[in-house]
């Protein structure tokens, strides 16, 4: 979208009273041009107010624009309609409006999100708004969007949406109030070239649209537990003043004070602890629902109508939040790395229950965690000890585990594990599964070995992996052709209640324009990971959602070496962080990669759609014992410098030069485009890999 002054005359900031446009002016301009201030506001305001608030406090936002308009003159008021017959120019008027909502929702976006009651909201009684579902690219920016500012989203909104100029948008940002609009215009730039041409595209989406919405109603058996909850607080209340008024008759004898309501915590946890209220997703929902995902589940096993072992999973979730030490619970707890280990707020859905490898295992979803019950069942005689799973409760302590499980979809929401024991890990299947296998990574030839499954979804156990990484055993799953991702995905257990996604991102072709990772079934995928298979063992109990391995270079080793693969494995968190690990891989298939030293930071968003730019280089010796050092850099990389020890310049992704010297060095690349907003500016991108590391010959 090109970028233009629409009124430059309105670049003044904070006009005073006698400029501001009467409101009948305002008016005017405020009806014609209501969606597009709304959407903007809606941008600029916190997702973390939720869609349902985020929708009418931006609808109150602009609204409430038009009380700041100058009193409009006794002639104009009688003059009839709010919005004349003949037009008034809108320019001049909507600027004005535009940087009040501006402010207005910047404002609010630095202020709590219980403050923001100070801005009455129009009224909505028993419904739920918010706006059409997008795409996977309108979610992605959405989510990127949320990452940053508010600042830096007014500032995308204005150059992306309204289509100013940097220097029209750092006017309006500063009249504002934002002390460094430069600064955040910058990011928003960054945000806008990663996304490309599309941005404009993709804001004018049903994604970011808060006039065209949804209607759903709220939680109909809260609101009517609540209704309740209401009246007899209120007819407790009338009984407590009665008896206050009799009280203050002399004749009347004394009343002792009547008990007060429970609190809404206390009535929240009750129902929460309820196995009564537990929810139940209908057998076959999965199969014609657009939301396929951990809340379609059926609640199935032997168990499900075992209201005294779903009591204890409850009580149990319940207790050991409380006292996380387990000492007065006789529970033991087990918390996943950036789970909340919060109590039961609400009724949770109910997955399985039964018994599985000498437990009772219920299996609980609240939404945004995974919680996984299990007692022995061998203080009733139901099982032999010698059954007890291996990491489950002991004879006599039941266990209590929390995972995060929010956003999953077909393949993270495609499994959970159920037991462990020394003949493997049983997995509980989601009902969209139709056929399941088990397969060696480290060995892709061999085909996949059938996994059975039983009536209610659970496998028989998949072998674990051996400490000596001889053998590393993943689901290959297919999802069934009922719904639209009929596709067939791997799956690594890492030791947590959830398997990690495993896909891969090939490495340039010839000329192929880049794709987004994709399912590591094929032979390809399949050999690929071969090669990475055993640094899965590095992440277990981190917390991990997916692992991507991602080819981003080819290289052409000097002395007719071969051909040399430089990976970044992306393993990602399901709070969105990234740990990557960048690595050099030899000709010799049989191989394992080398790591290359350098940063690795907790949260990075390297190697990911929105840090798709990549450097990095090491030593190596050649079978002729001659020392080169080798540096390659992802597809947009035009060129590469080399600083330290090894001083060379190559245009290309790739440099190989001869090496009589060790040290660090230092690596920078060219990216085209990544500097100035024109496009034809060209930025450094720095190298990974500045200690010294020797993968060795080929």
């Amino acid at each position: 979208m090109q970028s233009h002054d629409t009124f430059p005359s309105t670049d003044i900031p904070h006009a005073p009273a006698s400029q501001r446009p009467g409101r009948n002016e305002a008016e005017a301009a405020l009806v014609e041009h209501y969606p597009r201030l709304v959407r903007l506001a809606h941008l600029i305001l916190p997702p973390a107010l939720g869609r349902h608030r985020r929708v009418l406090a931006a609808h109150a936002l602009v609204q409430k624009s038009l009380s700041s308009a100058a009193p409009s003159r006794p002639a104009d008021a009688a003059a009839g309609p709010t919005v004349p017959a003949q037009r008034v120019e809108p320019g001049p008027v909507l600027a004005w409006l535009r940087q009040h909502v501006v402010s207005a929702a910047l404002r609010a976006a630095g202020r709590p999100r219980w403050s923001l009651g100070r801005t009455p909201f129009p009224t909505v009684l028993g419904l739920r708004l918010f706006p059409g579902a997008g795409g996977d690219d309108e979610l992605v920016l959405e989510s990127t969007l949320a990452t940053v500012t508010p600042e830096v989203r007014a500032a995308f909104a204005l150059r992306v949406l309204e289509g100013l100029t940097a220097q029209s948008s750092a006017l309006l940002l500063a009249a504002a109030g934002v002390s460094a609009p430069e600064e955040v215009l910058r990011v928003a730039e960054r945000i806008r070239s990663t996304v490309g041409r599309d941005a404009e595209s993709l804001l004018h989406g049903a994604e970011f649209d808060p006039c065209t919405v949804q209607a759903r109603p709220t939680d109909l058996l809260r609101r009517r537990h609540r209704t309740r909850l209401t009246a007899l607080a209120a007819a407790v209340l009338l009984a407590a003043s009665t008896t206050a008024v009799l009280a203050l008759r002399p004749e009347a004898p004394a009343r002792p004070a009547p008990s007060s309501p429970a609190t809404a915590l206390a009535a929240a946890s009750a129902r929460a602890a309820d196995p009564g209220l537990l929810l139940r997703t209908p057998a076959d929902r999965w199969s014609d629902t657009a939301r396929v995902d951990l809340t379609q589940w059926p609640a199935r096993g032997a168990g499900t109508g075992d209201t005294a072992l779903l009591t204890r999973a409850l009580t149990a979730w319940a207790q050991v939040t409380g006292d996380r030490s387990g000492d007065r619970t006789g529970v033991r707890l087990t918390v996943t790395p950036d789970t909340p280990a919060s109590p039961p707020a609400a009724p949770a859905r109910l997955l399985f229950a039964g018994p599985v490898d000498g437990s009772a295992v219920v299996l609980l979803h609240d939404g945004e965690r995974i919680i996984r019950y299990a007692e022995p069942l061998s203080d009733r005689g139901e099982a032999a000890v010698g059954d007890a799973a291996v990491g489950d409760p002991a004879v006599g302590e039941p266990a209590v585990e929390l995972a995060r499980a929010d956003d999953a979809d077909v393949t993270t929401g495609a499994a959970v594990a159920l037991s462990r024991t020394s003949r493997g890990v049983r997995f509980l299947l989601a009902p969209w599964i139709d056929e399941s296998a088990v397969r060696d990574l480290r060995r892709p030839d061999v085909p996949a070995q059938r996994l059975a499954a039983s009536e209610f979804g659970v496998t028989d156990p998949v072998p674990q992996a051996p400490n000596d990484c001889g053998r590393v055993p993943a689901l290959q799953v297919r999802s069934s052709t009922r719904i639209v991702e009929d596709h067939s995905f791997l799956l690594a257990d890492l030791g947590e209640l959830s398997p990690t996604h495993l896909t891969w991102t090939p490495a340039p072709g010839t000329g192929a324009p880049a794709r987004q990772p994709r399912e590591a079934t094929s032979a390809a995928g399949l050999a690929a990971w071969a090669r990475s298979a055993c640094a899965l063992q590095e992440l277990r109990g981190t917390g991990v959602r997916a692992v991507n391995r991602w080819e981003f270079a080819q290289q052409t080793l000097p002395e007719r070496a071969g051909r040399a693969i430089w990976t970044c494995t992306r393993a990602e968190s399901w709070d969105g962080r990234g740990r990557v690990a960048v690595a050099w891989e030899g000709p010799d298939a049989r191989s394992r990669p080398v790591t290359v030293p350098g940063p690795e930071p907790e949260d990075t968003a390297a190697c990911s759609r929105f840090g798709q730019h990549l450097l990095a280089g090491t030593y190596w010796t050649a079978p002729s014992g001659a020392r080169y050092y080798l540096a390659a850099g992802s597809r947009a990389v035009t060129a590469i410098t080399a600083r330290g020890p090894v001083s060379a310049t190559v245009r290309g992704p790739v440099l190989a030069v001869r090496a009589n010297t060790t040290g660090s060095v230092r690596l920078t690349g060219t990216v085209p485009g990544s500097g100035s907003g024109s496009g034809s500016g060209s930025g450094e991108l720095r190298g990974w890999g500045e200690e010294e590391t020797d993968p060795g010959g080929s």
